[in-house]
């Protein structure tokens, strides 16, 4: 790109706080818009798959002060806490979004990009006559941008602005994420299913462990609250049970996001840059929606630097992100069907006993290579 612009980004997580770095370090003006105040918690498997290390090792990207668990190996629980192991070829390592995003954070204001934090986007257009955005701010502000890059995640009410499709579909789904003290394996990635959902767990910093669940909201209505919902739901998997019965529990309450949902999505609409969630959600077991997350915002700087015009710069980004995630994405969509029924878990916990080589695949293939 020959002119310089200003681009602002919406969301900061992984993919907004990437793409806000790698844009303010080549000297463009870059506004990131957070609703939320750093550091804070998000729901999130908080896994980090070892395609992104030599990345952010590169951008000076990665955290050194903590010593981060280091995962070789993924545990699947059938509902009845039958388990089974197998390798995790690349690997990857265990961190909390309250302390990367919050170190991101950091990076983007070293760079002299302009952070707004407590702020709501209530609106984005664009003017084609003016070949420009005009975003309404929370609080009666308004900015002119000349490219946005939309990172605000799984389900937002500028998705609903936006007239996105998915956003009218329903979704069964709710996330639930806690921070806990546990004698869980510090190298392993563990999935643990029960009726409705599954729930993951694996060591962050700290000594301390994530675990994070989706589950069905009509066991929560049901039921009529979170701990009446994982008492009578999640502790039939009896490796549950024992996380909840035997574990510190950190926070004072949980994590909670409401219907999550898994519908494709496109990486551009609206002239807009769609990057982590907000252009597609991964499926747990492909375990790494942080790196997908840190490689889209990449991609999205990369195509902001590179291209000459909106039109370039838009079909770099589609191609691109398609040829990274697509078949991941679809895949990812596909093996959830593996999982939350008794029978579907007991078969896929048999299938990764008995024919290695096909988990080995699956993990394969919903992963991406070291970029």
């Amino acid at each position: 790109m020959k002119e310089k612009r200003t681009i602002v980004v919406i969301g900061g997580g992984l993919a907004g706080l990437v793409s806000s770095y790698l844009l303010a370090s080549k000297g463009l003006e870059v506004i990131l818009i957070e609703k939320k105040t750093y550091p804070f918690h998000r729901v999130c498997g908080e896994y980090l798959s070892n395609e992104v290390i030599d990345f952010l090792i590169r951008e000076k990207l990665m955290p050194t002060e903590f010593e981060l668990p280091r995962i070789n190996t993924f545990l699947y629980s059938d509902t009845s806490g039958k388990s089974v192991s197998t390798p995790l070829d690349l690997g990857g390592f265990g961190i909390s979004r309250y302390v990367l995003d919050d170190f991101l954070f950091q990076k983007v204001l070293e760079k002299g990009g302009k952070v707004k934090t407590g702020v709501q986007v209530e609106s984005v257009q664009f003017d084609e006559n003016e070949n420009q955005f005009i975003l309404d701010l929370a609080g009666g502000e308004s900015l002119v941008a000349d490219y946005v890059i939309g990172a605000f995640g799984k389900r937002s009410k500028l998705d609903k602005a936006l007239k996105r499709s998915f956003i009218e579909k329903r979704s069964s789904y709710i996330g639930v994420k806690y921070h806990i003290k546990s004698d869980f394996d510090r190298n392993s990635v563990a999935l643990y299913n029960f009726e409705g959902g599954y729930c993951g767990v694996n060591a962050i910093e700290d000594e301390k462990s994530n675990l994070c669940y989706l589950g069905n909201r009509e066991h929560l209505r049901q039921y009529g609250s979170i701990a009446a919902m994982e008492r009578e739901i999640l502790w039939k998997n009896p490796a549950l049970k024992y996380f909840f019965t035997e574990s510190e529990f950190l926070f004072d309450k949980p994590e909670v996001i409401n219907e999550i949902n898994f519908e494709r999505k496109k990486p551009v609409e609206n002239h807009i840059l769609m990057a982590g969630d907000s252009a597609g959600l991964i499926t747990p077991l492909c375990g790494n929606g942080m790196a997908m997350a840190i490689h889209a915002g990449k991609l999205a700087a990369e195509a902001i630097l590179e291209g000459e015009d909106r039109r370039e710069i838009e079909r770099k980004y589609k191609t691109s992100w398609k040829t990274q995630f697509e078949s991941r994405l679809w895949l990812g969509r596909q093996v959830q069907n593996l999982f939350g029924t008794h029978q579907a878990s007991i078969f896929t916990r048999k299938l990764i006993q008995h024919v290695p080589f096909v988990a080995k695949q699956l993990i394969k293939n919903t992963h991406g290579k070291p970029f």
